[in-house]
């Protein structure tokens, strides 16, 4: 990743694991964790099952965003 730092107003409409935890200052593991309990749901994608987490719902988590689901 080029860019190492993610602003709100620049986010991609899926984030990695990576990007999620990042904002959200924790560690990667949580948000895997949080996936299982359902508090942030992922998206699976690819063959492999990459996890990815929509905008929207790390936005909610932030209290920034009404959840749109």
């Amino acid at each position: 990743m080029a860019d190492q730092t993610l602003s709100i107003g620049n986010l991609p409409d899926l984030l990695t694991v990576r990007e999620v935890a990042q904002i959200l200052r924790v560690s990667p593991l949580t948000i895997k964790r949080w996936g299982k309990r359902g508090k942030l749901p992922a998206i699976r994608i690819n063959s492999r099952g990459d996890r990815r987490y929509k905008k929207e719902a790390v936005l909610w988590l932030l209290g920034i965003q009404q959840k749109s689901d």
